[in-house]
């Protein structure tokens, strides 16, 4: 098998959007088990972690490449193999987000596309006649509308707008308080009487009126009572974006419901659930919303499941490539035909840190030394890190307080201060509570990273031992339950069947040599393959089994030629709503790129697929070094 061999590659320049915020990202437990399809790992939604870029690129002097001097490269976290013999090439990989687009595949198998903005026709209801009254979008007038739609927007000087009620009946206030909520989401109405005269007072929900549980409306019963629909976003990680749908609609975000989550600096279609928020309320947020939009509504039963996808489309632009045509036609030619290493990408382990430190973390957590714990998150690191963090741990070697070193964060939300503000509440004699003020899914992070890390490491040592053919000893899936091929087996078994697991205590492992390593290896880390539960429910290692090698579907791919490189090189869902053209290519172009299209199951990493493509290395630090040499 071909060994690893670093090709120069170009990082493009980070794209901010205005409303980006370092939100946590709570996201529902990832259920450790064997998945029926791909052998899936801890990580329920099959799709990349977002890609480790929400630094802001330079804090107090320091560079983002003087970030990644110590980041983590591919060697780190045991990716060493190619499957295929072609000679690789260098390109620019997402240069511009919208070199990198995802479009989910449902449940049902079908792409998802953003292709109508229309509101869905209200089923037929029998009602009892009622008082003939205006319709809610002929009791304001334009001028109102103006107004309203500025004061949505941040855009009025005055914080509110009052409207007077001219006739004033209880129908006719509740016409024009609905009208503002439904035509203006964000706003909040109340009735106020200033020298006998009647007025409703529109104005911005805020703070923990914003984030209240919503009033209760009339919800037709033939209607059903989850709104879905078409997410399309641009350069925006999934929580962020419904964090700001949550604000607008004055939801907690718990009432959104969604398949699994998408990369941030992409452009990606997905679809979302809400309970009992009409199309109508939804659609009048396109005009205030920013990379993001909203479409194919429509009315269901049931919310949506992390999970419940079959995967995703990618549509990968990777510009000024150098390979010739032939080298991008064995390249694709292979991927398409064998597949690539179903490797867990760079995304799963973070921009910095240290393997050795994982390892110790999870070990430490295995064996209840909390103190150990604590201070191997808390104590200064090698390696560059924002000042803030650098002073932060400083504090805490020099005093071992949890308030004087939280003071030193700016951003008290980052793990190190979610313990800080455990041990500040709870005390260093209660770590373990202490530790559970670290989000759940920041908490699993260290063990699944390092679950990770050792499946790298295992498979690469398979694909060293045996290349691409199943051998006696190997793992398949029959059904749920894992099956040792015997040797007569292993003559007609498939290599993409062939499956390794994670670590944990619910698993069997290999029985070749390459198997028998796993033993070795948790022992070198001071852990005991044996012994892999824990009294505390959520670390122990049930492990999980995951295919070796994946082939993509629906590969395609071609060569286009191009003068302007600030033009985006694929035709988006929205450029196609709003009747814009598709880009134009020269074929004459002193740009070359190579687009390339291919569909992947959950659990994937579509950065391992174009890794095999380009033979390079795709870590942080690896391509920060590389671009940094290319523009100087």
């Amino acid at each position: 098998m071909a060994e690893s061999q670093p090709v120069p590659v170009q990082v493009g320049e980070k794209r901010g959007c205005p409303e980006d915020e370092e939100e946590d990202a709570p996201t529902k437990k990832p259920r450790v088990e064997k998945d029926h399809k791909n052998g899936g790992p801890p990580r329920q939604d099959g799709e990349e972690e977002p890609e480790g870029e929400e630094g802001d690129g330079e804090e107090d002097g320091e560079t983002f490449a003087d970030m990644m001097k110590h980041g983590l490269t591919e060697l780190d976290v045991g990716i060493l193999k190619y499957v295929s013999d072609h000679e690789g090439f260098s390109g620019i990989l997402k240069e511009r987000y919208s070199d990198f687009v995802v479009h989910e595949i449902n449940k049902q198998g079908k792409i998802v596309h953003l292709d109508d903005l229309t509101i869905p026709a209200e089923p037929a209801e029998e009602v009892t006649e009622a008082p003939q009254l205006p319709e809610e979008s002929d009791v304001l007038t334009e001028e109102q509308k103006k107004q309203l739609g500025e004061l949505q927007l941040f855009k009025n000087k005055e914080d509110n707008v009052s409207i007077e009620v001219m006739d004033d009946t209880k129908e006719k206030r509740t016409l024009v308080h609905k009208a503002i909520k439904t035509q203006f989401p964000g706003l909040e109405t109340k009735t106020e009487e200033k020298e006998g005269r009647k007025f409703i007072v529109a104005y911005h929900a805020a703070g923990k009126k914003a984030l209240a549980a919503p009033r209760k409306h009339f919800w037709p019963k033939n209607r059903g009572s989850f709104c879905h629909f078409v997410l399309y976003k641009e350069n925006k990680d999934t929580m962020d974006a419904i964090n700001v749908l949550s604000k607008f609609l004055r939801l907690r975000p718990n009432m959104f419901s969604y398949m699994g989550t998408k990369d941030k600096r992409a452009i990606t279609v997905q679809e979302i659930a809400v309970l009992k928020i009409t199309a109508e309320r939804l659609a009048h947020l396109n005009k205030c919303l920013m990379n993001l939009k909203l479409g194919n509504f429509c009315y269901k039963n049931h919310p949506l499941k992390l999970g419940e996808l079959q995967g995703n489309h990618f549509t990968v632009v990777i510009r000024n490539i150098s390979g010739t045509d032939e080298q991008v036609h064995q390249a694709l030619t292979s991927l398409k035909q064998t597949g690539f290493i179903n490797y867990y990408g760079m995304q799963r382990f973070g921009t910095t840190g240290c393997a050795y430190t994982t390892s110790r973390q999870v070990r430490a957590i295995l064996k209840n030394d909390w103190n150990e714990v604590v201070d191997l998150i808390l104590k200064p690191r090698p390696g560059a890190e924002k000042e803030f963090l650098v002073r932060c741990r400083e504090e805490w070697a020099k005093t071992q307080d949890p308030e004087a070193s939280l003071k030193k964060l700016p951003n008290k939300r980052c793990v190190e201060g979610q313990l800080l503000r455990g041990l500040s509440m709870y005390g260093k004699k209660n770590i373990v509570t202490a530790f559970g003020l670290i989000p759940r899914n920041n908490r699993l992070m260290y063990i699944h990273s390092y679950q990770s890390v050792v499946w790298n490491t295992m498979v690469s040592r398979r694909i060293e031992a045996f290349g691409l053919k199943a051998v006696e000893g190997d793992l398949v899936l029959r059904g749920t339950t894992a099956h040792l091929l015997s040797a007569e087996e292993a003559e007609t078994c498939p290599i993409h069947d062939v499956v390794m697991p994670l670590p944990g205590y619910d698993v069997i492992y290999p029985s070749h040599h390459v198997g028998k390593g796993y033993r070795e290896l948790l022992s070198a880390d001071g852990l005991d393959i044996d012994n892999m539960r824990h009294k505390v429910k959520d670390y122990s290692l049930a492990g999980a089994y995951r295919r070796i090698i994946i082939r993509p579907s629906d590969v395609s791919w071609e060569v286009i030629q191009y003068d302007d490189p600030r033009i985006s090189l694929v035709h988006s869902d929205f450029e196609k709503l709003e009747n814009k053209p598709a880009p134009v290519f020269n074929k004459e172009g002193k740009y070359r790129a190579l687009r390339m299209e291919f569909s992947l199951p959950p659990s994937t990493y579509a950065t391992m697929a174009i890794r095999e493509v380009l033979k390079l290395d795709t870590s942080i630090k690896k391509q920060t070094q590389l671009n940094t040499t290319w523009f100087n």
